[in-house]
């Protein structure tokens, strides 16, 4: 089995990154662990947030890409996403693969997409046992290897999906619990 992406994106999430990028430049984000803008995605200008030596990468988004695509080279300048989350909360999610999404309503004052009317939003989907074997092959990028020159290989699965159900499916309504 290949190694699966930690980090999946929609093609809304995508096209918000493309048009803030495009205004602001490179672009970075962080899973927030909570605090004054609860757990959301932070998004931010590369560099205006300082990524410690612990965090973890969970991927890299290609804003080249669309919904099922791949590319063989890995991206660079704005259209590279680096999408980080702390150690110790990397630690607590390690089993789940995030999928960033966008949805209507007032992001947080710190987030770029703030002034859009949109919000980025993580939802998450457990790996498989085959998935959580195949990761386990995989030592995730910390903060401290990128700034060492690090960076990961391009991805081999698409990480770009049409809507959030894609990879994260919701079930029917009365189906959970009985």
């Amino acid at each position: 089995m290949t190694v699966p992406p930690r980090l999946v994106a929609t093609v809304g999430a995508v096209a918000l990154l493309r048009r803030l990028a495009q205004r602001t430049g490179p672009l970075m984000m962080h899973q927030s662990g909570g605090c004054c803008d609860g757990s959301a995605p932070m998004c931010y200008p590369e560099g205006d947030f300082v990524v410690g030596d612990r965090d973890v990468l969970l991927g890299v988004l290609d804003l080249r890409l669309g919904a099922g695509e791949t590319r063989p080279d890995p991206p660079e300048g704005a259209d590279a996403v680096p999408v980080w989350i702390s150690g110790s909360q990397f630690d607590a999610w390690k089993h789940t693969c995030l999928v960033l999404d966008v949805v209507p309503g007032r992001g947080s004052g710190f987030s770029l997409e703030s002034p859009e009317g949109v919000r980025f939003l993580s939802r998450g989907r457990a790996f498989t046992a085959d998935e959580l074997a195949a990761l386990a092959t995989v030592e995730p990028l910390t903060g401290r290897a990128w700034e060492s020159g690090a960076r990961p290989a391009a991805a081999t699965e698409p990480a770009v999906v049409t809507e959030a159900a894609d990879a994260c499916p919701v079930p029917p309504r009365g189906t959970v619990g009985g």
